[in-house]
């Protein structure tokens, strides 16, 4: 256990505690320079889920590939809930409550998505991988996710699903003619799919290609955001001082557009420093991948350091304006727990991956 300890990788977790706590003085500045309510329970959040990442890390590996579907239809079923127990909030239904705390199972099936599809291919011989037999279990894992929680709406996390499905099927060697069959797919059945958008969903669509059109309505966030980064400049208007943020002209300042309020307080320089954080982070998690001499945490290591950028370069683009609003937080940055917990799950589960890369066979565990 010593050695465990020693051999943990200090670089990632610094990294992961350095974003945090830039998250909680970005929260500090969103709440007009106070820790209530958002800081203070961020920071809370950090340390308890902080220890659990920390204990996730020395859990045995040959327990975590045993389990792993069964993890996934625990999460699966936690996302089943939501359209029996499912608490109203912010014009859907995305979340339960379990113990007086509010969860949203959507974040951590993407997890668990990553563990399903690690052990499926770790048990697959490479020659199997071509065959399109074996592309229906991906298959499932994937639609039955995106299906439900489309109908929660949330539509910018199960985009956030099928761009990770494809990229760990990419990564496992699911030829590329396949991904092109199904892309075509996609593009032909666009009307359709357009069709079955909400109201407020179309509404976002408009709004990101003419935002202008309606300057005090469904344009009015994407407009403000776009102001906020830009009256930023190179250095910044300085901590506290986002004029933004302080006049209210700035929603969700707290969550999805944290980002923003970033910008304007800190400029250029402050977001580059940002990006390169997790720039960081995500290289680390593909260096574990490229370590590790088992499929399993080859697989799985990829898909978290893939799921880490596909939050942040949705939610960037989404606030400045290079893609429409879909409500995808930026990870130990934005206030929620959901997110947080399902991040410091994945860094556990990575930390675990790098201290287990030298074993070549978990088959028979």
């Amino acid at each position: 256990m010593f050695l465990k300890i020693q051999n943990l990788n200090y670089l990632l977790i610094f990294l992961i505690l350095l974003i945090s706590i830039i998250g909680a003085a970005g929260l500090y500045s969103a709440a007009g320079g106070s820790y209530s309510p958002w800081a203070s329970r961020h920071l809370i959040r950090l340390s308890i889920l902080l220890f659990l990442a920390i204990v996730i890390a020395f859990i045995d590996i040959k327990l975590i590939y045993k389990y792993a579907y069964i993890i996934f239809i625990f999460s699966f079923l936690l996302l089943l809930s939501v359209e029996i127990i499912g608490v109203f909030g912010k014009g859907a239904t995305r979340w339960i409550n379990i113990f007086g705390f509010s969860l949203q199972p959507s974040e951590l099936i993407k997890i668990t998505i990553i563990i399903a599809l690690a052990r499926f291919y770790n048990d697959l011989k490479f020659s199997e991988v071509k065959s399109i037999i074996n592309l229906l279990f991906p298959f499932l894992i994937l639609f039955l996710p995106f299906l439900f929680v489309v109908l929660q709406p949330d539509l910018g996390t199960a985009l956030s699903i099928v761009i990770l499905g494809i990229f760990i099927l990419f990564a496992s060697g699911v030829q590329i003619w396949k991904f092109a069959v199904g892309a075509s797919a996609v593009i032909f059945s666009i009307p359709l799919l357009i069709k079955f958008l909400k109201p407020y969903q179309k509404d976002r669509l408009i709004s990101f290609l003419n935002p202008e059109d309606d300057v005090l309505g469904r344009g009015y966030q994407l407009i403000q955001s776009k102001i906020a980064l830009g009256s930023g400049g190179f250095s910044g208007k300085g901590f506290l001082e986002g004029t933004q943020s302080y006049l209210q002209y700035l929603p969700e300042k707290q969550t999805d557009f944290i980002f923003t309020l970033i910008g304007e307080e800190f400029g250029f320089i402050g977001t580059t420093f940002i990006i390169l954080l997790f720039f960081l982070v995500i290289t680390i998690c593909f260096y574990v991948s490229i370590k590790s001499n088992h499929i399993f945490g080859r697989i799985l290591s990829i898909g978290v350091g893939t799921n880490i950028f596909i939050y942040v370069i949705m939610n960037i683009s989404m606030v400045s304006g290079l893609m429409p609003v879909v409500g995808i937080p930026l990870p130990l940055v934005s206030y929620g727990g959901s997110a947080m917990l399902s991040i410091m799950i994945s860094i556990g589960l990575v930390l675990n991956m790098e201290l287990n890369a030298n074993i070549k066979k978990l088959n028979n565990a």
